[in-house]
């Protein structure tokens, strides 16, 4: 019974997502995740700014918008709210704390939730956000013990906790020590239970001061290369969505390793997937009466009994020699196994001999996980260092979880990067590119064809040089998927139509006309006959009969009369085909009504048979 158990655990119950393994042993994430969204709105928040710029409460409310979005399509199952502080209105639990006002609770994202994000956007939201929530005192400390309730009454697991406070005002209680004690109690009491606790300051005339209240009440700095994002405040909503969207962004790893430097020299990494493939989502089977999700269920049968099998009644089996070869499920994984799950390391190459067809997969990124093992960031950052400095990689075997098969990666330093606004573009870390093995490089045979001359390709060297630009793959977007979603948006939010979008893969014809100027033209002439036009269509070719290249045309099939009459008296005028019947009527001038192989027949009859 326990091996039943062992089997088919949870199934009778609600699972929770998880959301990815994170190492070879039997430690998983499971929960999901949670973001309140703490929002000031004081009246500084809806001053507009210079030039017709949006204000900040209305930049909150995009950012807030398009996290809702990105929600639902990425990781539904994750708990968002919405609470404003110092309003003149109050709404939460009880109506306990004044001047705070729970516009969502902690709950799954949904169509309505977007439209009512939509709703305080623009001139028109801030006369509603006027009218149902107002300006009034501010206490941030209520503000974060109502959030406080909010996480606690949670019954969910929780995988990660986040809280992110909008504002424009470094003093939010004008020097009330009271309230700034109370706000750094709280704080702290959140902190205590796992609650990460960000600033998304916004500017102000006269800038924000970040060291005078809010440097207590915010988290301490997960990396230091988030210090630029808790000093500058942000002006722009690009610069307040990048910096929500690099916070709320997961950034969990795909497994947690160990890297052997040598005989008792471990460093500890995490493995991370920077790009993924973006696919639409996967379709879901709905109980056609109540329309919720349906579960399968898998269970094996014995073929001859009928009976339920249990796990450790099914065996797996080889033909090895002529002799079937039983095996237990343990011995097998045994026979799979090669060795634990780390990186162990073989030595160092120059840069010069990772070529580029050596890329066969996507690479993946390693970073030092310090809370798993002590010293693992400096060892790693010394690492990092000399790599750079002496323009190697270091050559590893790498063995992501259990059971997988061993591979060879190279990991080759990459520097840290940051924008004009200190925001990292770049982290500093190895990038683990997968090697091919000998067999994966296989010779080709290409076909063979006519050789371009020199002149020719010195022309198209030129052309390649005007269009020439820098890639950057953030900048073009699939068009097939950001359709599908945006029809969904419109279904979801009952619009009329759904948002254009731009096929941003398409070409770009007229700016490239006016890189190449009359290179094209030259090309052509260089490569094609003269009057070549590779936009008219080819003429379809007629020759006549006399060229003797024309199709051949099927000869007359004819019948004799007496041929034709013998089958008018057998009844068999049906075995003739319609062109041979058609021919018969023509001979003997018959005239019919139809083309059908019945009339034919009917009027042959009539004509012979009287």
């Amino acid at each position: 019974m326990a091996d039943w158990n062992a089997y088919y655990r949870n199934e009778d119950e609600e699972e929770e997502q998880e959301e990815g393994e994170q190492s070879g042993g039997d430690y998983k994430i499971t929960g999901r995740d949670s973001l309140v969204f703490l929002v000031d709105a004081s009246k500084e928040m809806f001053i507009k700014g210079e030039d017709g710029a949006p204000s900040n409460f209305d930049m909150t409310m995009q950012v807030v918008r398009s996290v809702y979005t990105s929600k639902i399509i990425s990781s539904h199952r994750d708990l968002v709210a919405l609470v404003f502080y110092g309003t003149e209105q109050s709404k939460n639990p009880n109506n306990t704390f004044k001047h705070v006002y729970v516009y969502h609770d902690l709950d799954e994202p949904g169509a309505k939730r977007v439209q009512d994000a939509d709703a305080l956007r623009g001139g028109k939201g801030h006369k509603l956000a006027v009218e149902k929530i107002g300006s009034g005192e501010t206490s941030l400390g209520d503000a974060l013990w109502c959030c406080a309730n909010l996480y606690s009454d949670i019954k969910l697991r929780l995988s990660h906790k986040r809280l992110m406070i909008f504002t424009c005002r470094d003093d939010p209680h004008g020097g009330d020590s009271a309230k700034d004690r109370q706000a750094r109690t709280k704080a702290s009491d959140l902190k205590e239970t796992g609650v990460v606790i960000d600033l998304m300051h916004l500017m102000k005339p006269g800038g924000f001061d970040v060291s005078l209240f809010y440097r207590d009440i915010v988290s301490p700095l997960e990396d230091e290369s988030e210090l630029g994002l808790q000093l500058d405040p942000c002006n722009k909503l690009d610069d307040l969505q990048k910096r929500v969207m690099a916070k709320e962004q997961k950034k969990r790893a795909l497994a947690r390793v160990n890297l052997c430097l040598g005989e008792g020299l471990n460093v500890t990494v995490g493995i991370y997937a920077t790009a993924v493939t973006a696919r639409k989502p996967g379709p879901i089977r709905l109980y056609r009466e109540t329309n919720e999700p349906v579960r399968s269920k898998t269970r094996t049968f014995h073929t001859q009994t009928g009976s339920l099998l249990l796990p450790s009644e099914i065996k797996k089996s080889q033909v090895y020699g002529k002799r079937q070869i039983v095996m237990e499920r343990d011995e097998v994984d045994s026979i799979k196994k090669f060795d634990d799950p780390g990186l162990v390391l073989i030595g160092f190459k120059p840069m010069e001999k990772l070529k580029l067809h050596h890329h066969i997969r996507p690479s993946v990124f390693l970073y030092p996980e310090e809370g798993e093992m002590k010293g693992s960031a400096c060892l790693f950052s010394a690492l990092l260092k000399k790599c750079s400095e002496k323009n190697v990689f270091a050559l590893c075997r790498c063995i992501a979880r259990r059971n997988y098969p061993p591979r060879f990666v190279a990991l080759v330093p990459q520097s840290e990067k940051l924008d004009e606004g200190n925001v990292q573009t770049r982290p500093a870390g190895f990038n683990g590119i997968y090697l091919p093995f000998a067999d994966d490089l296989r010779p080709l045979d290409p076909p063979s064809g006519p050789v371009a001359s020199q002149t020719q390709v010195d022309k198209m060297k030129e052309i390649v040089s005007k269009l020439r630009f820098k890639y950057r793959s953030e900048a073009f977007e699939n068009p097939v998927i950001q359709k599908h979603y945006r029809n969904l948006e419109a279904l979801a939010l009952d619009m009329v139509d759904p948002e254009d979008i731009e096929d941003l893969i398409m070409p770009k014809a007229d700016q490239m006309n006016a890189r190449l100027g009359c290179l094209a033209d030259e090309f052509t002439e260089l490569v094609y006959p003269a009057n070549y036009n590779p936009e008219s269509k080819p003429a379809p070719k007629r020759k006549t009969a006399d060229s003797g290249g024309g199709a051949e045309k099927k000869p007359k099939v004819e019948v004799t009369d007496d041929e034709l009459k013998a089958h008018v008296k057998n009844g068999t005028l049906g075995k003739l085909t319609v062109p041979v019947l058609k021919e018969a009527c023509k001979q003997f001038g018959i005239r019919t009504t139809g083309t059908k192989k019945q009339d034919l027949i009917d009027a042959l009859i009539a004509q012979l048979g009287s």
